[in-house]
């Protein structure tokens, strides 16, 4: 695993292939106004990726977080660091033979803020894959971290999407 806070090089990174938001639906059961991933970028099939979310004015929480001023929640944020594990795994590591579900959130930081009309780039990198996975992922705003955590999930029943 790379040191922690330190997968933003992943960003300069050649990408092998990418999924757009019809094929993350095809492999994540999310869908919008919680769908929040647009594109995931595999840079080392079972390994490494970049989920990429352009975060809308218009999104719901919006509303209330806070009218005034604007701010994505925290734990959305890593709600989409999540989304795109999960539809990388559902694509290309678990072949759709079950879904990806939270198990723990380790040693969650959040550091920056992310605001309407920002793009946020996810790197992340996969520690163990199997039916039990554990990932590091950061969020980034303008090359800035404004979040990061370790994310274990367990693979769960099959959801039909």
């Amino acid at each position: 695993m790379k040191e922690k806070n330190n997968l933003k090089d992943f960003l300069t990174l050649p990408v092998v292939t990418s999924y757009g938001t019809e094929e993350i639906k095809r492999n994540i059961p999310h869908r919008e106004p919680f769908l929040l991933v647009d594109e995931i970028r595999v840079l080392e099939e079972n390994k490494k990726y970049v989920g990429v979310h352009h975060v809308r004015e218009d999104e719901y929480y919006f509303k209330g977080h806070f009218p005034n001023s604007p701010v994505m929640p925290g734990v959305l944020v890593i709600e989409s660091m999540s989304q795109a594990f999960g539809g990388a795994a559902m694509a290309g590591v678990n072949k759709g033979e079950g879904i990806p579900l939270f198990l723990s959130i380790e040693d969650a930081k959040f550091r920056g803020i992310v605001r309407p009309n920002d793009t946020i780039l996810m790197p992340l990198e996969i520690i163990r894959l199997g039916k039990i996975s554990k990932i590091y992922a950061e969020a980034y705003v303008n090359g800035k971290l404004c979040a990061q955590a370790t994310l274990n999930f367990i693979l769960g029943e099959s959801i039909h999407v």
